[in-house]
């Protein structure tokens, strides 16, 4: 499924489209959706089509086309500290993204079949939590993943908030599905479809990863990323004068001059001669300037815009603090 809209040259146009066509409709699933950029999940020689409204599969590898990505966010109604269980979490590509919107106390797990895909998905997780500046804009909760059989889940598991199963689910499973799910709770799947007949092998309980709860240590981290935030945003509104931006150049209006024409009426003839305004040749000269800025104003800029800043990194490291804590405050971030 999908191509339902264009295809994007890059991760923002994706989600451009995907928002003019009202697939994405709140601001908490488009700021998760353009904080993760979809090609990161693509094997290097596929990259080509990330942008591109198609499902993708590469052996077990499978990631479903942004429009349904898209409609599940919105569909779930996710919130800051609700507990989420993905069934067939793939490449971590949703749970990544349900994670910036369920925040640091919120609950993030997923059950996957296939040991290559969870190895995958880890390796995906490392990649964002250490490169991305993404990380440093939200609190994130990281997803854990296990690997098994979605069907063959532990009765004693816990329940949750919201549900997703990517995986067609038979009738005869619906109840299963609906016990996983709290009082009150959203189970997102497809119903009624015929399920992929996959081995897996030996059949065992699938136990899901334990609610823990955090360390004070990681607790306090918590809370002094979210004060160093609070505090860059105050100093960023205090220079921006109450977060106006710098006001719009507007160009200005071109004034074309048109060349004065004389008439001489000599007796019953007329006799007619373009006389010269004095200013005409410098009005001439203006006009081309004119079009010479206008066109430069068209012109793409050559020059490559400047990196964004990670005003949370820089805060931190120039902090008076001993550099392992430094490193702790960034999760030993690479950048």
């Amino acid at each position: 499924m999908g191509g339902a809209v264009s295809a994007g040259e890059d991760n923002d146009e994706l989600i451009d489209n995907l928002k003019e066509a009202q697939y994405i409709r709140t601001e908490l699933v488009e700021q998760a959706f353009r904080a993760i950029d979809r090609a990161d999940y693509y094997l290097e020689e596929f990259k080509d089509n990330a942008y591109k409204d198609l499902a993708w599969k590469h052996g077990n590898i499978h990631l479903s086309a942004p429009c349904i990505y898209s409609e599940v966010m919105e569909a779930l109604d996710l919130q800051p500290g609700l507990s989420f269980l993905n069934l067939g979490s793939g490449t971590g590509y949703l749970s990544s993204m349900v994670g910036l919107i369920l925040g640091p106390f919120g609950v993030n797990h997923g059950v996957e079949l296939h040991s290559d895909v969870i190895e995958y998905a880890k390796q995906k997780l490392d990649f964002f939590i250490k490169t991305s500046d993404s990380f440093d804009k939200f609190e994130f909760c990281e997803p854990s993943f296990v690997t098994g059989n979605c069907l063959e889940i532990s009765p004693d598991c816990t329940q949750y908030d919201r549900v997703y199963c990517g995986a067609g689910v038979q009738k005869e499973h619906e109840d299963y599905m609906k016990n996983l799910l709290k009082v009150g709770g959203i189970l997102v799947m497809p119903l009624e479809e015929k399920p992929n007949q996959a081995d897996s092998g030996k059949s065992r309980l699938v136990h899901l990863p334990p609610v823990a709860v955090r360390s004070l240590q990681d607790l306090a981290r918590i809370a002094i990323r979210g004060t160093i935030k609070k505090i860059i945003h105050q100093e960023t509104m205090s220079r921006s004068g109450n977060g106006l931006k710098n006001p719009p150049k507007f160009k200005r209006r071109r004034v074309r001059r048109r060349r004065m024409e004389t008439i001489v009426f000599l007796d019953k003839e007329v006799f007619a001669s373009r006389i010269s305004n004095p200013s005409d040749d410098n009005n001439n000269s203006e006009d081309m300037e004119d079009e010479r800025e206008e066109e430069e104003e068209a012109k793409p800029s050559e020059l490559k815009p400047d990196p964004p800043v990670n005003f949370l990194r820089e805060k931190v490291l120039s902090l008076p603090l001993p550099d392992p804590l430094k490193y702790y405050l960034l999760y030993y971030r690479e950048k």
